[in-house]
């Protein structure tokens, strides 16, 4: 069973949004990548699947935009679900997230989305700083993978 962060407010009505998501490493996975958004919420990057899009082609649509990488996607981490509300769009949303690993990327353009900011941090760091349950739980799975 995939495991559940946020909690589901027994009131509310939740919109489902599902995301593709990747850890991206460098100098042997002493650093990863994440995305700040505009407002200063680190997130993996990755997004929402789009339309009929499978994982893949979302994150390679979303590794363009974000980050301006092609990757080369590794092992699946799996899945871990979320509830949580976005002020920005007032909406409650049911969130599962679909997490992988990337082997290899390289940089081929400038990313097409220019509101966010990249940043290379330590896998600890990462801890600290994302803000998604979910995504600190496959950076967990991520460090136990690799040693």
């Amino acid at each position: 069973m995939e495991p559940v962060f946020g909690k589901k407010e027994q009131d509310k009505s939740y919109k489902a949004r599902y995301g593709a998501y990747v850890v991206v490493s460098r100098h042997e996975e002493q650093e990863v990548i994440l995305v700040q958004a505009p407002n200063g919420a680190y997130f993996l990057p990755g997004g929402e699947i789009e339309g009929t899009e499978n994982h893949l082609e979302a994150i390679n649509r979303e590794m363009l935009e974000e980050l301006g990488f092609e990757v080369t996607i590794g092992q699946y981490l799996g899945e871990a679900v979320e509830y949580f509300y976005s002020s920005h769009r007032d909406t409650y949303f049911y969130h599962p997230g679909y997490f992988y690993v990337v082997n290899s990327w390289e940089e081929v353009a400038a990313p097409t989305e220019k509101t966010n900011n990249l940043v290379w941090v330590t896998p600890d760091e990462a801890m600290l700083l994302l803000k998604r349950g979910s995504h600190r739980w496959a950076v967990q799975k991520w460090m136990k993978r690799s040693n």
